[in-house]
Formats: C-alpha cells, sequence, structure tokens
C-alpha cells in the first residue's frame, strides 16, 4: 500500500502511478472499523485502484464538540486498509488542508438544515468544504460513503449535482455489530454500563419497520416507537427523532415506501445517530 502524505505526493501518484485508472476514493476520519473498511472492498470490486483518506476535519466539530479527543491512530489504520488490500492511504496535516489566509467554504443551504444542520450549526460546511476538496485532489471514478451518515450523504449529493463535480457518489448500506449497534468509531466512547443504552436507537428503528410492514404508514405511531424506545433506556437522551423524504429531508406524512426514518440521541457524553430505510419488509 502505498503511503501519499501531503497534498504534493498525491499530486504526484495521481500523475504517474495512476494516471488514467478508475480510482475509487473512501474519505475517512480514521479511527477506523469494518465499516470503512466494507467499504474499501467495495472499491475494490469496482474500480482499479482504491485509496482512502484519513483526516480528522477541524472544520466539522462546533465549539464544545469532541474534535481534541477525537480517536486518532494512524499506524492501527494504515494495518487495518492494508488488511482490505487499499491501494494507497492519503494523510495530511490540517495547516496543509486549510493552509494560512485560507477563506473559501462550501455552505449547504439546503437537506439537512432542520435535522443535523440544526443540531449542529456549521458542521456540513466542514464536511461539504473538505469533501470537495477530496473529491478535486484525488479526481476519483467513484466515491463510498455510509448510510448510517445518512444525512452526510443526501448532502453530499446534493452538493456534487449542484457543483457539477464529476463522478459518482456510491450510498453503501450501514454495518452493525451482531446485536444491531452501527458501528461508529464514536462507539469506543461508550463505557459498559452504557452500551446496552446505546442499542435504544437500533431498537427503536426495528420497530419502525416492524410497523411499516404491518401497514402503518402514519408518521406519529412509527415516530413514537422510536422515541419511546430511547426514552426508556436510562442513560440515553434523545435529540430528534424523523422520518423523512431520502432526497430532500423534508418531513412526510403519509409515510411511503424508501423514506427514511432518522434518530440522535446522547448517550452519556456520546452522541450517535442511526437511520434505516422503510421497505415493507419485515
Amino acid at each position: 500500500m502505498t503511503g501519499l502524505d501531503g497534498v504534493a505526493a498525491l499530486r504526484r501518484w495521481r500523475a504517474q502511478g495512476a494516471a488514467g485508472v478508475r480510482l475509487g476514493l473512501v474519505p475517512t476520519m480514521g479511527a477506523l472499523h469494518e465499516g470503512h473498511l466494507s467499504l474499501v472492498r467495495r472499491a475494490k470490486r469496482e474500480c482499479d485502484l482504491a485509496i482512502a483518506s484519513i483526516f480528522v476535519n477541524p472544520l466539522q466539530f462546533g465549539p464544545g464538540e469532541d474534535f481534541e479527543r477525537y480517536p486518532r491512530d494512524v499506524e492501527g489504520d494504515r494495518r487495518l486498509l492494508e488488511s482490505a488490500a487499499c491501494d494507497a492511504v492519503f494523510t495530511i496535516a490540517p495547516d496543509d488542508m486549510y493552509p494560512p489566509g485560507f477563506a473559501t467554504y462550501v455552505v449547504e443551504d439546503g437537506p439537512a438544515l432542520p435535522l443535523e444542520g440544526a443540531a449542529r450549526p456549521g458542521h456540513f460546511r466542514g464536511v461539504c468544504t473538505v469533501v470537495l476538496k477530496l473529491l478535486n485532489l484525488v479526481q476519483p471514478f467513484r466515491s463510498y460513503f455510509g448510510q448510517k451518515d445518512f444525512q452526510q450523504t443526501v448532502v453530499i449529493r446534493r452538493m456534487a449535482f449542484d457543483l457539477n463535480v464529476p463522478g459518482e457518489i456510491v450510498v453503501c448500506p450501514t454495518v452493525r455489530e451482531e446485536d444491531g449497534l452501527a458501528l461508529s468509531s464514536r462507539n469506543r466512547y461508550l463505557t459498559p454500563e452504557e452500551r446496552p443504552d446505546a442499542l435504544s436507537l437500533s431498537r427503536g428503528l426495528r420497530e419502525a419497520e416492524r410497523l411499516f410492514a404491518a401497514g402503518e404508514r402514519r408518521a406519529a405511531p412509527i415516530l413514537e416507537a422510536v422515541r419511546g424506545a430511547v426514552l426508556r433506556a436510562p442513560r440515553a437522551r434523545l435529540e430528534y427523532a424523523a422520518v423523512a423524504d431520502p432526497t430532500t429531508l423534508a418531513p412526510v406524512d403519509p409515510v411511503r415506501p424508501d423514506d427514511v426514518v432518522l434518530v440522535a440521541a446522547r448517550v452519556g457524553a456520546t452522541r450517535l445517530i442511526d437511520n434505516t430505510i422503510l421497505t415493507g419488509s419485515p
């Protein structure tokens, strides 16, 4: 696996070793887990070369959020990427990504404003800015993102369409633990006492799926199932639950196949998000 540290190294590799090939990009903030590796393996199947980026993006963390303590293990991440046969890993320092005098940002002004956009003001400005920079630097044939961050995928697809960014945005299914907890780098913050309560998010989503499969099309009972599951967990504090259109993230009622149920909650000090797409299947 080729290590590419900094923009100059990436550009040399892009012009020489990766010239004229279809690149699959997996953007990450490190602290990798099986969810990230599943994206790398899909990129390997569908593209000529797979490249992952590791960059903890300061722009997408708000005041009081966990930027300083966000888990970092670049050497461990490299070993995991090698195990998934990733072809290259791109790393970059914050001062190189955002050099002195940096003054240009991508402002998200659409789909996720009422949900994650309201809960984390400025978050998607940071996400869109760094993703657009990575897409410009790598120039991938396809870029791979996980469904766990569903609102992020909607925002990135909107940005890519609006700004005529070449290449395809591919969204891959959420990878879960055996007990249903969605894989997340932040799961390592959970204490043994908190982890059972973290399952309240996926438990509520499974109940929403069951109701929809049984024929329920009213938003209120579906949302009540999600809220109730979280509220019954003593260490969990619900931030929001929503049923939304999968393209616009606008609230829906009645609920239709392919609409998405979204939930955010804090379990102890750890903020978790999860979602499910309603298919009508049990």
